[in-house]
């Protein structure tokens, strides 16, 4: 199963943004929708996405041109893939050289699709490090170098999520937010992932996705086993 990442689908066409979050929650991914450029700007400012895909012929402001302001603006830092059924190769060409990663024909072959996605998500977790002035996330009581005696309260997931920074990136500050969160319902609920789901509100193979996503431990609690229990697979 690959890691669970933001995908922003930027088209005028409702089919196709149905479509595209069909296929793409199918494959474990958070989907966000744009209908037009405003709304995709709007998502970019709440928050970058791991990967777009967007749509070149648009009503107002067409896909090129979006494609042109956020590589002007430095905003294009992560993965973006192209659709269209109307473009030509020269079209194409103008956009990888703009910087997009990938060209998708409409209408679009699902395994073309599932491969430029790959490729994309690939490519944008070799992006480097954020700068300095937007660190990861450290609580002050590891930056303070906490005695023996008060490591393992330090280290307890309510003190790291006291400490998450506003000063990073929205997508690592939820990221951080919900580590702390599953690693505090994990001790609470001695690794339970049934009643984990349950307190969450979240389906066990969600859970399980987003788990894997965070890199937060599983420890595996006999009684999720037990006959009459159900299991999502």
């Amino acid at each position: 199963m690959k890691d669970m990442a933001t995908i922003l689908v930027v088209d005028d066409e409702i089919g196709i943004r149905e479509l595209l979050t069909e296929i793409l929650h199918d494959e474990g991914h958070i989907v966000e929708i744009a209908a037009n450029a405003r709304e995709a700007r709007d998502c970019r400012l709440r928050g970058a996405p791991d990967l777009v895909l967007l749509d070149i012929w648009m009503p107002d402001t067409d896909g090129m041109t979006l494609l042109k302001e956020w590589a002007s603006q430095g905003q294009l830092t992560i993965p973006v893939i192209m659709m269209s059924g109307h473009a030509t190769i020269n079209t194409a060409v103008e956009a990888t050289k703009i910087g997009a990663l990938d060209f998708l024909e409409k209408p679009i072959a699902l395994q073309k699709l599932l491969r430029a996605i790959e490729k994309g998500l690939a490519q944008g977790m070799r992006r480097p490090e954020a700068p300095s002035a937007c660190p990861k996330p450290v609580s002050e009581v590891q930056r303070q170098a906490p005695s023996s005696e008060d490591a393992a309260e330090a280290d307890s997931p309510i003190v790291r999520m006291q400490h998450i920074s506003f000063d990073i990136p929205l997508r690592d500050a939820r990221d951080a937010f919900e580590r702390a969160y599953f690693e505090y319902h994990l001790a609470r609920q001695n690794g339970s992932m049934t009643r984990i789901a349950e307190k969450a509100g979240l389906e066990r193979t969600h859970l399980y996705r987003k788990l894997k996503h965070l890199r937060v431990g599983i420890h595996k609690n006999k009684n999720d086993d037990k006959p009459g229990r159900n299991r999502a697979e």
